[in-house]
């Protein structure tokens, strides 16, 4: 794969996903705007990868729940390389794990404060459709583009505690992938959302239990990205691809 020439937008990309997609795109040639709110570590990301050959990063402090700042974003991508070939909406999260909330303390959903739900619903569900509606006039008018929504297993399966998480997955894997690529259509424009399983990114999600009895290692699905993103992966669009080991094939037990 050869993105050179090619600008991606990153989220959440001082680390995990959003970062090892950031690095793979600018070592296979292409720049990167890397976002995040974490200025201290996402500017050491930046450097580690501009000391590399390949692409150029630059870093760009951005709260996705922002629109001024996610315009910000879009902007500075535009006046540093001209265009944006592939937005990829990586940052997001359980709120009840990011937010550290109490279990304890607030035991069940109707206990949980609503403004933790707030936060999960606003980083995974309205930060990519800001994105979109950000990004979308410049892939109007270069007349080519590709957004990347990352939906997850729990869109389809639900979770009983965390329902922000799965309410703003489902809403990527379906809803917006699928109005992105109707509206795209008729510019050159794909949208694509890929849906992972356990990913270790966090060691706890080996105990995740899969058909192939094993998490994804975070390059797996990276290497989706990075082909959805590359001339062989033209012909997919507004279509969820579950990469999951084979947990959502397996029997549910209720």
């Amino acid at each position: 794969m050869d993105f050179t020439g090619k600008v991606a937008i990153s989220t959440g990309a001082a680390s995990g996903m959003g970062l090892l997609f950031a690095q793979n795109f600018a070592a296979l040639g292409g720049n990167v705007l890397m976002c995040d709110v974490n200025e201290a570590v996402l500017n050491e990301k930046v450097e580690e990868i501009n000391v590399k050959d390949g692409g150029r990063a630059i870093g760009v402090i951005c709260d996705v729940r922002d629109y001024v700042q996610v315009c910000a974003a879009r902007d500075r991508a535009v006046s540093e390389w001209g265009r944006i070939d592939v937005m990829a909406n990586f940052a997001g999260g359980t709120a009840v794990r990011m937010q550290k909330v109490d279990t304890n303390k607030y035991r069940e959903f109707p206990d949980v404060p609503i403004e933790v739900y707030d936060w999960g619903l606003d980083v995974n569900l309205k930060g990519p459709f800001y994105f979109a509606h950000a990004v979308l006039k410049q892939m109007r008018e270069q007349n080519s583009g590709l957004i990347i929504n990352i939906g997850s297993i729990t869109g389809a399966e639900g979770d009983g505690y965390g329902m922000d998480y799965p309410t703003a997955k489902a809403g990527l894997m379906h809803g917006l992938t699928k109005s992105i690529a109707q509206f795209g259509s008729k510019y050159g424009i794909r949208c694509v959302c890929v849906s992972p399983g356990p990913v270790l990114t966090r060691a706890n999600m080996a105990e995740m239990p899969t058909l192939l009895g094993r998490a994804a290692e975070p390059q797996e699905i990276i290497d989706l990205v990075l082909f959805l993103a590359s001339e062989k992966g033209q012909f997919i669009n507004g279509e969820n691809i579950m990469i999951d080991g084979g947990r959502n094939a397996m029997g549910r037990k209720w």
